[in-house]
């Protein structure tokens, strides 16, 4: 069995939990969120894998990229990724990486960028899976009616990183 290395680090709204297989970044996730113990049961099992607490070049240029992030120096990751899901998980992953910096989508504009508007519970379903937040913005998806709905490290924490990207400008979510 092999390792997926992995070390924590404390933004500045949240702590996160990051992991590297292979040079690759396979977990980028909130520590205390409701399915942290089905996040890392999937990917240690895709991955045929166990944690083991180490720090590696990639694990240190991802806090980097991280820390740029929150100090409003970085708009993009470019941060070799290894997504652990099903077919359609990774497609829906695929097209949150579409989503711009400061701006926002509805599960439902996701489900039709993907040819299914019926998916669109499966679409939801998918983006609570995500195990690399924020590299991966699935807080970038509100609500049909732009309120923000579900993320595994709050809603708070979800319109702190929409302010911070200028995604709440002139949009009702700043009301919340």
């Amino acid at each position: 069995m092999s390792n997926i290395n992995i070390q924590f680090y404390n933004s500045p709204y949240g702590k996160l939990m990051m992991g590297d297989y292979e040079g690759k970044l396979c977990l980028c996730d909130w520590f205390f969120r409701n399915k942290r113990k089905q996040i890392d049961n999937r990917v240690k099992s895709f991955l045929n894998a166990e944690y083991k607490e180490s720090r590696t070049d990639l694990l240190e240029n991802t806090e980097l990229q991280l820390v740029e992030y929150f100090n409003g120096q970085r708009k993009e990751f470019d941060i070799p990724l290894h997504q652990t899901g099903t077919n359609f998980q990774k497609k829906v992953w695929n097209a949150l990486q579409e989503i711009s910096y400061g701006k926002t989508e509805t599960y439902l504009g996701l489900s039709l960028k993907l040819e299914n508007e019926k998916a669109i519970r499966a679409v939801a379903a998918a983006n609570g899976d995500n195990a690399i937040s924020i590299i991966v913005p699935c807080h970038r998806i509100i609500g049909s009616d732009s309120k923000p709905i579900g993320y595994a490290g709050g809603i708070n924490t979800k319109l702190k990183l929409l302010k911070l990207e200028g995604a709440l400008q002139g949009n009702q979510l700043e009301l919340f």
